[in-house]
């Protein structure tokens, strides 16, 4: 199994920077892609960014302003993916999740973290 777990959100200004991070423990062979997620206030769930094989993609919203990177232990047992984000503004406010992708035994399982929520107000 994988458990994913979200920190970092807050209450920022427009303009600052905020960094997320998720820890993922587990066996990290059985992981694939990594993505963030967010669900603005009453709104669907929108894929942010992702990242696999050292490839990452963005939302055309987010692109220039956040980047991620992943990091996983030597022993494969824990990985952490970053969400770098600049230039916030009140629409990235939202609850952002992390996702991870199972591959081998897990393959075809999706795992979610219970989400942080960002806030972007002045």
């Amino acid at each position: 199994q994988v458990q994913l777990v979200e920190s970092g959100g807050g209450l920022v200004q427009p303009g600052e920077s905020l960094l997320l991070s998720c820890t993922a423990s587990g066996r990290m062979f059985n992981i694939g892609l990594m993505a963030w997620y967010r669900q603005p206030p009453g709104k669907e769930r929108e894929l942010v960014a992702s990242i696999t094989d050292g490839i990452t993609r963005y939302s055309d919203s987010v692109l220039g302003r956040f980047t991620i990177s992943r990091d996983i232990a030597t022993d494969g047992a824990k990985s952490v993916m970053n969400l770098q984000m600049r230039h916030l503004n009140p629409e990235d406010t939202a609850l952002y999740y992390c996702y991870a992708g199972g591959v081998n035994r897990l393959r075809g399982r999706d795992f979610w973290g219970q989400g942080t929520q960002v806030t972007v107000s002045s």
